[in-house]
């Protein structure tokens, strides 16, 4: 693991170790020891851990882990992340030229990381890098800039626009508090994915009179990992069939189930399924799989306390 991530064993009790985020160092304070090897989840206590498979890629942070990882090891579960999404960006000289017009907008919507990647590469393609610096982010700061989730808000933060509705959680949470605030007279601009979820254009549509306008524009689409199969095999004959397996998103299930299935035969009955958001959850019940934990928000936190409790719980 990466110095960022844990204590410096030399350095006393109760001293941050040099270049560590001050985040990193409280939750090096938390391990009741060193952490393990990098890849590995920390041990929470002496009992035997258990194995959870998280069907997602790795994004490591200022501390220099996937903090999905390090957060599950605090309560007690060794996770391993397998990649099941890839993404191609569309669209991206109409999104520029949107983006190039601020004025033209009541303000931004993003629901996933992916649609502020598309600002980047906007920005990069189009050299607009230091215009955006000297004019065009101030302009857009002058507007509301609504997020979903607080990875997809640290994204936005880090091309220096300011945030509101982090914290609703989903889509859903999210219509409901940009309903809760002053209509704009201009639409707000909604990059977004080719499968994009309905509710929140329909809810900032049904209100009637004082319906607020959007503008969608498609910047990118999912498509299946080129590894996946690949991957999940070799999980399986190294690890086994995982006490629980989390999904991130309804295109994540379509492209594994599969596969899952296959490998875990009849065990699968035992696995403990996990989503994030209530879209992921619903398209699980329509495959007729139960759900044991839907995270109520999604953050490292709200899974690793999900799953804790779903899998306490007797298996049906």
């Amino acid at each position: 693991m990466s110095s960022r991530g844990t204590a410096d064993s030399s350095a006393p009790r109760g001293t941050a170790p040099d270049r560590a985020p001050p985040e990193c160092w409280e939750l090096a304070q938390r391990l009741p020891f060193p952490g393990p090897a990098a890849g590995r989840a920390p041990y929470k206590d002496s009992q035997a851990i258990m194995k959870v498979l998280l069907l997602k890629d790795a994004k490591e942070d200022d501390c220099g882990q996937d903090p999905y990882i390090r957060e599950l090891g605090l309560y007690g579960l060794e996770a391993t992340l397998i990649p099941v999404l890839s993404f191609e960006f569309l669209s991206l000289p109409s999104f520029s030229e949107k983006l190039s017009h601020p004025e033209g907008y009541g303000g931004l919507i993003f629901t996933s990381p992916r649609a502020v990647e598309a600002v980047e590469l906007c920005l990069e393609k189009d050299n607009k890098t230091e215009v955006w610096k000297h004019s065009l982010r101030e302009k857009w700061n002058a507007k509301s800039v609504y997020v979903v989730g607080n990875a997809t808000a640290s994204l936005v933060k880090k091309i220096g626009l300011d945030t509101e509705g982090a914290n609703s959680g989903n889509a859903e949470k999210l219509a409901e508090y940009i309903c809760s605030r002053e209509s704009p007279a201009l639409p707000l601009l909604f990059p977004c994915g080719t499968v994009k979820g309905e509710i929140l254009p329909k809810m900032l549509k049904d209100r009637g009179d004082d319906r607020i306008p959007m503008e969608s524009i498609t910047v990118y689409q999912k498509i299946p990992h080129p590894g996946i199969q690949v991957n999940l095999n070799s999980y399986y004959s190294k690890q086994g069939v995982p006490a629980s397996i989390t999904f991130f998103s309804p295109s994540g299930l379509t492209y594994s189930l599969r596969h899952i299935q296959e490998l875990s035969g009849d065990s699968i009955n035992r696995i403990k399924f996990a989503a994030i958001g209530p879209s992921t959850a619903r398209a699980l019940t329509a495959q007729g799989l139960r759900v044991s934990c839907m995270a109520e928000s999604p953050t490292p936190l709200a899974l690793a306390k999900g799953l804790q409790v779903a899998l306490q719980a007797p298996s049906c």
